[in-house]
């Protein structure tokens, strides 16, 4: 029985994924709450490039707004993000994050191109005994 290659294509998709071997997935319309009181919506997750310390999962979301003047707000919120956002779902996730980065961005910006104009932040955890543990870049 010959499959047809679209029915393929899409079953190797979904192997992929599954195996974390894919570049980030659908972004979602859940919009999140996080302790500065601000609203975040869910970019994307990076799993195939490593982290300085191995493995890593690289959790993006959108910040409409976001200003250099949100560092400190912004910290807090990473933190939460990491603890109830990300750490659950790397769950399965192969090979395991080491590592846990977590980007906020007043825009959608493609992965690994720099935007100077649009405002990001960025923040590293480790993950031990299932808790984010925040390092310092």
């Amino acid at each position: 029985m010959r499959l047809p290659l679209r029915l393929i294509s899409g079953l190797a998709f979904v192997l992929l994924a599954g195996a974390g071997g894919c570049e980030g997935e659908a972004p979602s319309s859940d919009v999140i709450t996080v302790p500065s009181g601000r609203e975040v919506q869910f970019l994307d997750v990076i799993t195939n490039a490593p982290g300085p310390s191995g493995s890593a999962a690289r959790f993006r979301f959108v910040v409409p707004g976001l200003s250099a003047d949100d560092a400190q707000a912004a910290s807090a919120d990473m933190q939460a993000l990491c603890d109830t956002y990300a750490l659950p779902r790397t769950e399965g996730m192969v090979p395991k994050p080491q590592q846990i980065i977590i980007s906020l961005a007043a825009s959608a910006t493609p992965f690994g191109e720099a935007a100077p104009d649009v405002t990001q932040f960025f923040e590293a955890y480790t993950l031990k005994d299932d808790a984010c543990i925040w390092e310092v870049f």
